[in-house]
């Protein structure tokens, strides 16, 4: 009975419909296999013959898939990269072999905040050979779907403007502390956080959830600082603070380290702003030795 049921579905076909949807044309896909064209067009036939449906339709010199050619590599993409992953694991748990871990950092999420929470890892009992990609969440997002990467770790849940089957955990999340050199932290910690009416800020860029909250909280409390300068990268933001430049704000949870770093004092906390940390996923229930373990330890430690 098993075999009976099981017969129906190919999944050398599968597997060539797969290359192929991902290379963008035959060609490429012949490239990458290192095989004949005939080969893999007959096995593509033989697919939408089973299936009765057609996946590809010519798009220029390449070829675009079809509804039905979506939904397929769907499902394509979750059968063989559910086996990469299980391979992967397997290998990575022999004794004495690290296992891998690619991770995708947005560009606004703090450096240490992204040390804090991959630290774990690192320390666990299994060696962990670690690699970090650095970029924006859509780029990182398509590494992502094609399993160029583990995880993404984020400031904001992913968009659900985004057609991409992922999800998203919260592994913590964060008060907010405003720092500056020791002259402004002088200055504008008396009477805070009205104080900072005129108050010289760094800030993030207006695409992060960070500025948003800022913005909220500014309206709020009817402060208006005097923006010196907006930052993508809060590596460079907190250089520029450092220099005195002006006050900066940062997550409560690495406010020492920031402050050591930088050399810069607390002019205040803001609890109510909340800065939250995602690990954005391929799996609705995290599988990775090491990202489970970050999990774990952050909602331990952070929480």
């Amino acid at each position: 009975m098993y075999s009976k049921f099981m017969d129906w579905l190919n999944y050398h076909h599968l597997f060539y419909f797969w290359k192929v949807a991902r290379e963008g044309s035959i060609s490429n896909a012949c490239q990458e296999l290192r095989l004949a064209q005939p080969t893999i067009s007959g096995q593509l036939r033989l697919l939408e013959n089973m299936l009765g449906q057609k996946l590809f339709i010519r798009e220029g010199r390449g070829l675009a898939l079809t509804e039905v050619g979506h939904l397929v590599f769907q499902y394509a993409d979750e059968i063989f990269s559910l086996g990469k992953e299980m391979t992967e694991i397997v290998k990575g748990q022999q004794p004495g072999r690290p296992l891998r871990l690619v991770v995708g950092v947005t560009e606004v999420l703090p450096k240490f905040a992204a040390y804090r929470l991959l630290e774990p890892a690192l320390k666990g009992d299994d060696p962990v050979r670690l690699i970090c990609w650095e970029g924006k969440l859509d780029r990182l997002l398509t590494e992502l779907v094609v399993h160029g990467l583990d995880v993404v770790l984020a400031d904001a849940p992913l968009p659900t403007t985004l057609r991409v089957r992922a999800y998203s955990h919260l592994l913590a999340e964060s008060g907010v502390s405003l720092l500056g050199v020791a002259s402004l932290a002088k200055k504008y910690r008396l009477k805070f956080p009205k104080s900072l009416h005129d108050a010289p800020f760094l800030l993030p860029t207006d695409n992060t959830v960070l500025r948003q909250s800022l913005e909220q909280w500014f309206n709020a409390e009817k402060i208006r600082p005097l923006n010196v300068g907006e930052f993508e990268d809060s590596a460079l933001m907190k250089a520029f603070g450092q220099a005195g430049c002006g006050i900066f704000a940062v997550p409560t949870l690495i406010e020492g380290e920031i402050q050591r770093q930088y050399h810069v004092q607390l002019v205040g906390r803001v609890p109510s702003i909340r800065e939250k940390f995602y690990a954005i996923s391929m799996e609705r229930k995290l599988k990775h030795p090491a990202v489970k373990l970050i999990s774990e330890a952050a909602h331990q430690v952070w929480k």
